[in-house]
């Protein structure tokens, strides 16, 4: 399957999500430097967290209201009143105005709430208009789509940051103003009929998510991806605590007088820019590659390699066994991430949709959190105890993964017999 195979409101969604996760790579780590530098470091970390806390709420709020009312109006409010916000954010960063602090961190909450309300019904539509036997393949799309968007914005932002933060503000308006104009012209709406006549209202919603919390299978999947989430945040937690603290400087290149010598924190840098350009460079080439791979082993040989390579970047101190072991992490991950996703997309009910999505989101923000506690526990255990959790983070997330697919199985078993007796 290509690109252009694809139904054309994925085409869109897809271009849309990329330039949406540009504009949101290039500038959030930006915002947080320019808010450290107003107000300092601790303040701007108590910032990002209240931000982080109401994204999460507008996220399950627009679940909700993408059961409720539909795909569209949701993607059109949340995408009006984030390109609003970075209107708002781009007059307030101008020389006219000087760039009030107080009023930029409001309009940054909103662009981020706005984005959050957005997000779910966003990922719904993709659902919606693909089928199980083209999913897979449509996640490996996108996947290759969010990390070539990873790996441009964090340069962009990166290089024009110190002398550009209103011009890529602007560009930022511009863009998120853009995304309105081909969401309200270009798609239509993709929620299955009825569903759009759910009662609505509070009660309503928290039922809703009630529900979804009562659902095994589903909670099955939410932890076993907070398991592989609980070791993919390493890189940035402990493993990046211990790069930094414990690696010693060492040659990594040596050509007649001139040698290439990195510390800890160039060591992270080469590992996570080697692992996001070959996700660019190989993701669609790897699809292809797998694309007739039974999913079931697909996803278990994916997750051992990838459990694999994180716990060699766990205990390992030499800068080519790690550089080696980035590969290694790289390829796991382009084996095993669509799987997931279709997985994902298989299992939750179509009339409850975007609430499963938002509610599935969570496990990034709980990954989080597991990767805070691993920077404590690390401090007061050796590395292989580490690598042993992981390792153990693995085989209990590929356990769930299997029982997943043998309940997809019985629901498919059960399809014919549910279709006969009607």
């Amino acid at each position: 399957m290509t690109f252009r195979d694809l139904h054309p409101n994925l085409r869109l969604r897809i271009g849309v999500g990329f330039v949406q996760r540009f504009f949101d790579i290039m500038l959030v780590p930006l915002m947080v430097i320019h808010f450290a530098g107003l107000y300092g470091a601790a303040t701007a970390g108590v910032m990002t967290l209240c931000a982080a806390l109401a994204t999460i709420s507008c996220n399950l709020v627009g679940g909700h209201l993408s059961d409720t009312y539909g795909r569209r109006p949701v993607l059109l409010a949340g995408e009006v009143g984030s390109a609003l916000s970075y209107v708002g954010l781009a007059l307030v960063a101008s020389p006219l105005v000087g760039g009030n602090g107080i009023a930029m961190y409001a309009l940054y909450l909103c662009a981020g709430c706005f984005a959050g309300i957005a997000l779910p019904a966003n990922e719904a539509m993709i659902v919606d208009v693909s089928t199980p036997a083209s999913r897979t393949a449509v996640y490996t799309i996108n996947y290759w789509s969010i990390n070539l968007a990873f790996m441009l914005g964090s340069l962009v932002g990166g290089f024009l940051y110190g002398g550009y933060f209103f011009q890529l503000l602007t560009a930022a308006a511009l863009g998120t103003g853009l995304i309105f104009l081909v969401t309200w012209f270009g798609i239509t709406e993709t929620a299955p009929p009825g569903t759009v006549e759910s009662p609505r209202g509070v009660k309503s919603a928290l039922t809703g998510y009630l529900s979804v919390v009562r659902d095994r299978v589903f909670l099955r999947l939410a932890v076993a991806a907070l398991l592989i989430r609980s070791i993919e945040v390493q890189i940035s937690s402990s493993i990046a605590v211990r790069l930094g603290n414990d690696f010693t400087p060492q040659r990594l290149l040596h050509i007649g007088s001139w040698e290439f010598t990195v510390d800890g924190v160039n060591m992270l840098g080469i590992m996570r820019a080697v692992n996001t350009l070959l996700v660019v460079c190989c993701a669609l080439w790897v699809g292809k590659l797998f694309g007739k791979l039974d999913e079931r082993r697909r996803l278990t040989y994916g997750i051992v390699v990838f459990t694999a390579g994180y716990l060699v970047w766990t205990v390992s101190g030499d800068a080519w066994t790690l550089i080696v072991a980035t590969f290694v992490v790289t390829a796991g991950e382009l084996m095993n991430a669509p799987v997931k996703q279709t997985l994902l997309a298989n299992l939750v009910p179509s009339e409850s949709r975007t609430k499963y999505m938002a509610a599935y989101g969570l496990q990034v923000r709980f990954g989080l959190l597991v990767g805070s506690l691993c920077v404590t526990l690390g401090s007061f255990v050796g590395v292989w105890t580490m690598a042993a959790l992981f390792g153990a983070f693995g085989v209990a997330a590929i356990v769930l993964y299997r029982s997943l697919f043998r309940a997809v199985d019985a629901r498919a078993a059960a399809e014919p017999t549910t279709q006969a007796l009607a």
